[in-house]
């Protein structure tokens, strides 16, 4: 799919499922009891599927499919591992992993049978440094040993497994395959702030794995990994133009409705501003996502800088367009009963993955002058 293309009947159709179905299924509200039901249906419509090759029993769709489901995910508050398992670990899989590690894991994260998530560096940003990465590993004989504690792993407390970057002796790093049972690990839930984005903390005391649990690939892994958040974080701005979507949506039609001084208050050309100040910001993020999208199709050399362009934008927005939607909704913007506080909290709480917005900034220079991944050697 170009920029500013006009969608395929696939993805309209996708995108049609995926609003009538999310639309009744929300549970930003509820209580976690449901989660479960909830992944399983989306397996069986596919959705974890979309990213994965046909030869790993995937159905070999792509990114622009993913876009289409975590916008609309975005724009109802969904709760589900699909973001950890599709956005996170399957790219890390497919452009850093061996193909022996990709047949093995690939089959059941795309039928939804199994979750995973990823560890990193402290909030996944693609800008980490070997000594930043939260877990290190040691050879001892004939197993490898894992140590250190990473806090706010995403969907930790529920993940199947997690494919851990950890830093080795050497000073590279290595991928490794850590099931959630593995003995010695030790796994935790967190309290998060947003109710829609579960958490974990996974510590490792001298925990021993297999030789074979270590499953990066030898040539290029450090630029795979960088490419996979890279690619995990532009899925991420889709799901922030979604929210930011929503939220303009709530507002047009709450002011619409609301009545001050015997008229409604979306005749006040105040609010009008306010309401195309969301509109021009949504819109700008929408184009530089589209743009990304244009560009990993076109495998053109600037991808990094474009993906930079959504994430900073994205994450703009849906900010923006998150506490817009609180002030035109007066005091009830802030009720329990009423969704923009709970897009103000995911708008927070996803500023703050995969770098800042001046992390970003930066690697639009360093694509400019060169060397994305050169500080990673």
């Amino acid at each position: 799919m170009s920029a500013f293309a006009i969608p395929t009947d696939e993805q309209r159709a996708l995108r049609e499922t995926a609003t009538a179905f999310l639309a009744g299924h929300a549970n930003a509200r509820s209580g976690r009891d449901s989660d479960a039901a909830l992944w399983q249906t989306m397996a069986e419509l596919g959705w974890p599927a979309v990213l994965v090759p046909e030869e790993f029993g995937g159905l070999g769709l792509g990114i622009a499919e993913a876009v289409v489901l975590l916008e609309e995910m975005g724009r109802s508050l969904t709760r589900s591992p699909f973001f950890s398992t599709v956005a996170l670990a399957q790219p890390l899989l497919l452009h850093a992993a061996t193909e022996e590690a990709c047949q093995r894991w690939l089959p059941g994260l795309a039928e939804g049978s199994a979750t995973a998530t990823v560890i990193a560096a402290a909030g996944l940003s693609p800008a980490f440094r070997h000594e930043e990465l939260a877990i290190r590993a040691c050879r001892r004989g004939d197993r490898w040993e894992l140590q250190g504690c990473a806090e706010q792993v995403l969907d930790g407390d529920g993940a199947d497994m997690a494919f851990v970057v950890a830093a080795l002796e050497d000073g590279v790093c290595g991928l490794f395959h850590v099931p959630a049972d593995t003995p010695g690990l030790q796994r935790s839930a967190l309290e998060s702030w947003d109710s829609t984005r579960p958490q974990g903390r996974w510590c490792f005391d001298a925990v021993p794995l297999p030789l074979e649990a270590r499953i990066d690939r030898p040539a290029g892994f450090v630029a795979g990994v960088v490419h996979a958040l890279q690619l995990a974080a532009l899925l991420l701005a889709a799901e922030q133009v979604g929210g930011a979507a929503r939220c303009l949506e709530l507002t047009v039609a709450y002011t619409g409705e609301r009545r001050q001084f015997g008229r409604v208050i979306a005749g006040f050309q105040a609010v009008k501003h306010r309401c195309a100040q969301m509109m021009v910001k949504l819109e700008t993020a929408r184009s530089a996502l589209q743009g990304a999208l244009a560009a990993l199709e076109l495998n053109e050399q600037a991808v990094a800088s474009e993906i930079a362009v959504a994430r900073v934008l994205a994450t703009e927005a849906y900010r923006f367009c998150a506490a817009e939607a609180i002030q035109l909704h007066g005091g009830v913007g802030f009720t329990w009963e009423y969704d923009p506080q709970l897009h103000f909290k995911r708008a927070q709480w996803a500023s703050h993955w995969f770098g800042d917005a001046d992390t970003w900034r930066d690697a639009v220079a360093d694509g400019v002058l060169g060397g994305v991944t050169e500080r990673h050697q």
